[in-house]
């Protein structure tokens, strides 16, 4: 919980001996300020930090290396019943006369129904997920609302209602959209559909999870709309022979047997689209607004999964707690994507039972 290679020194009469991560967080930043609200004595909460040294000591009591540092805080400490110092620990002399708060692990329960996350806070980081996956499952969920309907329509109207020359155009058009790199989408969310957001609802940032979710739905919109027309174009001629002459019409034929009996690929396409919208991370960070916060509305600010990953990887120190926090921020985006691969393969199977 103490971040790693410090300690929480106490008054010896201090009867406090565990803190969490956010209470130890409240204190310093004097959000707690009496001992009582922690089941301690009734008195008021001094904190201490490195920092702070220059305020009660001279450099003469110091000594010129720090020498004396230790024991000039161990006695501080001594002298203040309500203080608590976040010092080193390799400061702390032998047999200091203190008390010290309790370092342990932090338990699976404050990771992932934490609703904070503050990797950076000292004296205690706070690592808690369920901003990050709200985020990501909010800004996910939207973007396929957005994009399957769009691409199923596209679909259907390239495979069963254009003609040979518009579907020759715009096909390569559409899968030529999949190789615009995800910056380029970031780009364009950023000047235009950012702005556009703010001024239509009035928002103070345009920043928000209904931009992410509009960026990753045009970026879904070329998977789901390439697989699925592929789908609709490989159903049998016969199928849609005897459809019209047992005297269905042509939308008939294309909503009770063409979309039907191509299910399969339509849903691997909508599975492609969600997993790119998932895992997206570049696009998302830039429009998004990056605020590792529960969203309230779709028009907040937050942060997703993949672009914590992306924004915090390079600075985290490795084989720390921040480092081992981002990597079970992958785990459990694997574990996301590999359900929804499950639910479509599931669905995919029904359908092609039902067909035979």
């Amino acid at each position: 919980v103490i971040e790693e290679g410090y300690v929480l020194a106490l008054n010896e009469d201090n009867p406090v001996r565990t803190m969490t991560a956010a209470e130890i967080k409240a204190v310093f930043d004097e959000d707690i300020t009496n001992w009582k609200e922690l089941g301690g004595p009734d008195m008021q909460i001094m904190t201490f930090r490195l920092e702070d040294v220059d305020e009660y000591f001279t450099e003469e009591s110091l000594g010129p290396q720090y020498e004396y540092a230790g024991a000039a805080i161990a006695s501080l400490v001594k002298s203040h019943p309500g203080m608590v110092a976040f010092v080193p620990e390799s400061l702390i002399p032998e047999n200091p006369g203190l008390n010290f708060i309790e370092d342990k692990n932090i338990t699976p329960g404050e990771v992932l129904g934490g609703t904070e996350w503050f990797p950076t806070a000292t004296p205690a980081p706070i690592f808690g997920i369920l901003p990050l996956l709200a985020g990501t499952v909010w800004v996910s969920l939207f973007a396929i609302l957005f994009a399957l309907p769009f691409g199923i329509s596209i679909a259907v109207y390239m495979s069963e209602v254009a003609s040979e020359r518009v579907r020759g155009f715009l096909k390569p058009v559409i899968e030529l959209l999949n190789g615009i790199p995800s910056v380029v989408y970031g780009f364009f969310g950023l000047i235009v559909i950012v702005p556009m957001l703010q001024q239509v609802f009035g928002l103070p940032v345009g920043e928000s999870g209904l931009a992410g979710s509009l960026v990753l739905a045009i970026m879904a919109l070329p998977t789901i709309v390439t697989v699925a027309e592929d789908a609709m174009r490989n159903c049998p001629r016969t199928l849609r022979e005897a459809s019209l002459a047992l005297g269905a019409t042509k939308w008939q034929t294309i909503y009770k047997v063409v979309i039907p009996s191509s299910m399969s690929g339509i849903a691997s396409g909508v599975v492609l689209g969600i997993g790119r919208a998932v895992g997206e991370t570049m696009a998302v960070l830039m429009v998004t607004g990056n605020a590792a916060v529960i969203p309230a509305s779709i028009l907040e600010p937050l942060r997703t999964i993949p672009a914590t990953i992306a924004a915090e990887l390079g600075e985290a120190p490795a084989g720390g707690a921040h480092y081992q926090s981002l990597f079970l921020l992958g785990v459990i985006l694997f574990f996301i994507t590999f359900f929804i691969n499950l639910c479509v393969e599931f669905i995919s199977s029904r359908n092609r039972a039902k067909n035979r």
